[in-house]
């Protein structure tokens, strides 16, 4: 199978391919943050606005307000499609993350492990309990400055106890800090996202590892081409983006740069560096690496700098476009 770009909705065209022809998966599917079908589903209270509010998707992305991450239907197909023992690799956000873990675990997967990236610049979306206690109370609250902040509406930053009243999330707008005389005062109701949990999965092989290998190459990952750079140490399942010594034994991978992102309107994009890893990690040589969810292409120019073949399937127009333009740079989808 040679590599390839298609612009359909994934579970319609894993369908119309053949079992066993692809030898990894390496995937960033919705997250279903505001999942309007897990939540609204069997209600039958009316549909007000909490569930215009979510039905808008993470972000105002109305693809993440669905479930396909979570349904065995979807993840049947990948499975099918791969290889036995090809790993999946699959990102997923900490507080649903379990959904999409049983889901892939029921499509006959092996759960093989949990690979955490950490990172320090996640945006705490905590409701400033102190604020809102005081509002309802009808208790006034003391001005004491102003501060600059990124901010998104109706979300507060626990660090400045301010409620944000204006703005979206990515810009920078100023926001008055007061403080009240509630008991809540300091208290939220969220905590800093700090990681990103990433699925590591296993088709089961046929015979053994050994056995598996001679017949299909997969079944294992790339331990030596995966060892901590400088360290030499066994490659964890710990990504981090943080300097200090004591985390000089993990992969370093900071989150995407603005470069790296471009001008796409996709706001997960992932980066480059941390792909390439994952994608030499479960990948034999010449493989094929399916990505269902491929957003921006970052798998496909993972692939590309690794010597990969890729199959990408998206199904946004706007982010395909966004694909082509990151793939042509390497002349012609970068086949």
């Amino acid at each position: 199978m040679q590599t390839q770009l298609v612009n359909s909705d994934c579970i319609k065209h894993l369908k119309t391919l053949d079992d066993n022809i692809f030898d990894s998966c390496v995937t960033d599917p919705p997250y279903h943050l505001t999942s309007i079908v897990k939540r609204f589903a069997t209600s039958t209270e009316p549909k007000g606005p909490l569930y215009k509010r979510l039905s808008t998707g993470f972000m105002g992305q109305t693809w993440d307000g669905g479930d396909v991450a979570f349904t065995t239907e979807m993840w049947k197909e990948v499975y099918r499609t791969l290889k036995p023992g090809a790993y999946l690799l699959a990102f997923s956000a900490a507080r649903n993350y379990h959904r999409m873990a049983v889901a892939i675990e029921d499509s006959g997967f092996e759960i093989r492990d949990q690979i955490m990236w950490i990172y320090g610049s996640g945006f705490p979306k905590s409701l400033n309990m102190g604020k809102q206690m005081d509002k309802k109370l009808g208790n006034k609250r003391i001005k004491t400055g102003q501060v600059k902040t990124h901010a998104r509406k109706g979300v507060a930053v626990a660090e400045e106890r301010t409620a944000i009243n204006a703005g979206s999330f990515g810009q920078e707008v100023e926001e008055e800090i007061t403080v009240g005389t509630s008991e809540w005062e300091g208290w939220g109701t969220a905590l800093k996202p700090a990681h990103e949990p990433i699925v590591m999965a296993r088709k089961p092989i046929d015979g053994s590892v050994a056995d598996n290998i001679l017949e299909h190459r997969t079944g294992a990952i790339n331990i030596d081409d995966c060892r901590v750079e400088n360290q030499n140490r066994f490659p964890a399942n710990v990504i981090h983006d943080g300097l200090e010594e004591e985390w000089a034994r993990y992969f370093y991978c900071a989150k995407a740069s603005k470069k790296e992102k471009g001008d796409t309107k996709h706001p997960t994009v992932k980066p480059i560096a941390l792909m390439r890893y994952l994608v030499k990690l479960v990948t034999p040589k010449q493989g094929i690496v399916l990505d269902p969810f491929a957003g921006t292409g970052t798998t496909g120019e993972a692939c590309i700098l690794e010597n990969k073949k890729y199959y990408l399937i998206e199904a946004e127009p706007s982010y395909f476009k966004d694909i082509e333009k990151r793939l042509n740079r390497y002349g012609g989808l970068g086949i």
